[in-house]
């Protein structure tokens, strides 16, 4: 009997560029795995999964969830800025 298969994509975005890597993985793989598989760590050097979180179409998830057909992983950067407080910063300027 074949595998089942599911289809995934990761995505990750820097100020200069975008990366969607669409993936067919194990039913069952979890969201590490789509990462690993998607090659984005090696393209990306700047991406520490010890320090970034991740999620699964906006909604932050531990590495190991496991993932359904048609997810989207996104690895989500460090904010540089609190949008309260640049909020606040563009409020008093006006």
């Amino acid at each position: 009997m074949a595998e089942a298969l599911i289809n995934v994509e990761v995505a990750y975005a820097t100020p200069e560029q975008q990366a969607i890597i669409a993936l067919t993985l194990p039913d069952g793989a979890t969201v590490e795995h789509a990462i690993h598989a998607s090659g984005l760590l090696a393209r990306f050097a700047d991406i520490d999964l010890s320090e970034q979180k991740v999620g699964v179409f906006g909604a932050v998830c531990a590495l190991d969830q496991p993932l359904k057909n048609a997810d989207r992983v996104e690895i989500y950067r460090p904010l540089l800025f609190d949008p309260k407080e640049a909020r606040r910063q563009r409020a008093t300027k006006k």
